[in-house]
């Protein structure tokens, strides 16, 4: 029972009830009961097989008294004493159902991938500037977002080195700006504690150099000494094939270039011409990163056209902008043992986008371009970009304006093939939910197989438009859990809240949608019972986006949840769908229960 204030003198009370079950609940639950008011083992296996789960599923009618046992005592709270073999009624299938924990919306977190292929073949949770805890310019620098960040299974990890104020220590900030530094020391111990606590395969450290060769001695002293034996790098300067995830369990990469900025300017403490944005802090509080809707990435195509002429300033993460003249030049003064500890080599050969692309038989490397720069490049070099990330790495990053720490449609890199989509873990938004649903894939490990069409020798081109593979039939029927999460009056004040939801797909442009259902009014238990489909070009890499509000007559509707889930992983049948919150964070009672078909 929930009271809410109608005037100053008046209170209205409102009766909070549990929904039925959806008549779809109850035909299942008839159909595998055999039409008996309880369902048994066999029942409850019956049902389990018709779903088609996946094989590493236990099915057998042990596997079926277990879980019936789930059901039962999970929603009484204590375990009962069994009389004869376990029976469920109706309302119980219904809330083993709506149980997240037992009936998951995707695979349960297994690596089922093929890990046996080089690198290359892989797209790689990718952090940027992993070491920030807010903007891009005055906040403070730290451990714990890349502790955060190896904890969601992120894998690549970058710091940016810079000399202290003596010029005897390495220090990790974002250069030239009023960011406050922390020690390199600390940042490895860390990644070193928490590499693998989430993911058992290979962290990849990419390190922005502005250091001198004494300090790169140093570097190379202590990543030896803090990594050792899980430190992974090649006997010879260059290699010709990466090699794969799995070869690589539990070890630790780095990747860089010879440092251009120490030789050609002092490593400075002043924000950058052009980086600093008079606008930092206007609207961009909650509100406005989670408001913001996702571009479709030919609208970033169109924009980083026009973008072309107006921005001059450099991207500081542009540490392939070089040419090999320069790079034999800077060899001279790289640190030998530092040298060898390097297994990604970056670099950008001099000359125009298709020789940066241009692939070498006899090495691989790794080639950074920023959001725009990828942009510009796929207008005439799509394909081009295809072929170079089969065997190379391509790496994404912000362009230098996202001050916020906001981030981009990831897509336009991932449909190309740029294994590194390089995203800033420590903010929140839609942008960043859609990394977070993309990596739920694969057990979680951060590593997720390319689909076989980026890996062919008839090249893929992503400009041409695909027939449709598939449809997703989605069925919202209901929600649940915000009466516990929240209190009463926090959608408002004078009533239950009106919910809706938005229900649609991620992907490609032509796969790109979001739906709505109808608003809820005054309930704490919206029931929807409505239905979408959604044609599919792309399924390999689509996302389910599903969000929902509360509908607000005179201010911005306030939010309720969101989830971004591999529509590759997906369960047909019924299912329980958790809501996180802004930040990516679980509730705890929070889910809609929700139907999937393919077709």
């Amino acid at each position: 029972m929930g009271t809410y204030k109608c005037c100053f003198c008046f209170r209205r009370r409102y009766r909070w009830t549990d929904a039925p079950p959806p008549d779809d609940v109850r035909s299942l639950f008839a159909h595998h009961s055999g039409g008996a008011a309880t369902m048994g083992a066999d029942g409850l296996r019956r049902y389990l097989e018709s779903k088609g789960t996946g094989a590493e599923d236990d099915n057998s009618e042990a596997a079926a008294d277990r879980l019936l046992d789930q059901i039962r005592h999970g929603q009484r709270g204590a375990r009962i004493p069994r009389v004869g073999r376990p029976l469920i009624a109706l309302e119980e299938f219904h809330r083993f159902l709506f149980s997240d924990d037992l009936n998951p919306p995707i695979r349960r977190p297994q690596v089922h991938h093929d890990m046996t292929a080089p690198l290359s073949h892989y797209f790689i949770y990718t952090g940027h500037n992993s070491y920030l805890t807010g903007n891009q310019l005055s906040s403070d620098c730290s451990d714990i977002p890349i502790i955060k960040a190896l904890q969601k299974g992120v894998r690549v990890i970058e710091l940016d080195m810079w000399p202290n104020s003596t010029r005897d220590d390495i220090n990790i900030l974002h250069g030239r700006t009023l960011t406050t530094p922390v020690s390199l020391l600390k940042c490895l111990r860390s990644i070193k504690e928490y590499a693998f606590v989430v993911s058992s395969y290979p962290v990849i450290i990419t390190l922005e150099d502005h250091l001198p060769p004494d300090l790169q001695d140093k570097v190379a002293k202590m990543v030896l000494e803090v990594f050792a034996s899980i430190l992974y790098y090649p006997d010879t300067e260059h290699i010709k094939e990466l090699p794969s995830p799995e070869d690589l369990k539990g070890r630790v990469l780095l990747s860089t270039k010879p440092p251009k900025e120490y030789l050609e300017a002092k490593a400075g403490g002043t924000i950058k011409d052009g980086d600093a944005d008079p606008n930092l802090g206007k609207g961009a509080g909650e509100d406005a990163a989670w408001g913001k809707e996702v571009p479709d990435f030919k609208t970033e195509i169109q924009s980083a056209k026009e973008d072309d002429v107006s921005e001059h300033h450099r991207d500081d993460d542009d540490e392939d902008d070089d040419d090999d003249e320069e790079e034999q030049k800077m060899q001279q003064h790289l640190a030998p043992q530092y040298k060898h500890l390097i297994t990604i080599k970056a670099g950008k050969p001099k000359g125009t986008t298709a020789d940066a692309l241009r692939c070498d038989p006899d090495r691989v490397r790794r080639l950074s371009l920023s959001e725009q720069e990828l942009a510009k490049a796929v207008v005439h070099h799509g394909t081009e970009i295809v072929r170079f990330t089969q065997r190379n790495l391509l790496r994404i990053y912000p362009k230098g304006t996202r001050v916020t720490s906001s981030n981009y449609n990831p897509f336009l890199g991932w449909v190309h093939g740029a294994q590194m989509v390089a995203f800033n873990m420590q903010g929140y938004g839609r942008a960043l939910w859609l990394m977070h649903g993309f990596y739920k894939a694969n057990g979680g490990c951060g590593y997720v197989k390319k689909p076989d069409f980026l890996m062919q020798s008839d090249v893929f081109d992503p400009k041409k438009r695909q027939p449709v593979k598939k449809t997703l039939k989605v069925k919202i029927y209901m929600g649940d859990g915000w009466r516990m999460d929240f209190k009463h009056t926090h959608f408002d004040q004078y009533s239950p809240p009106d919910f809706y939801a938005r229900v649609g797909i991620a992907g490609v442009p032509a796969d790109s949608v979001m739906k709505k259902t109808r608003t809820i009014e005054d309930n704490w238990v919206p029931v929807w019972e409505e239905e979408f489909a959604f044609d599919l070009t792309v399924p390999e890499i689509a996302l389910l986006r599903v969000e929902v509000h509360e509908y607000d007559m005179s201010e911005k509707d306030d939010f309720g949840g969101q989830t971004v889930l591999p529509v590759s992983e997906l369960q047909p049948g019924i299912r329980a769908v958790a809501l996180f919150d802004r930040k990516g964070n679980k509730f705890n009672n929070v889910k809609l229960l929700m139907r999937f078909e393919f077709v």
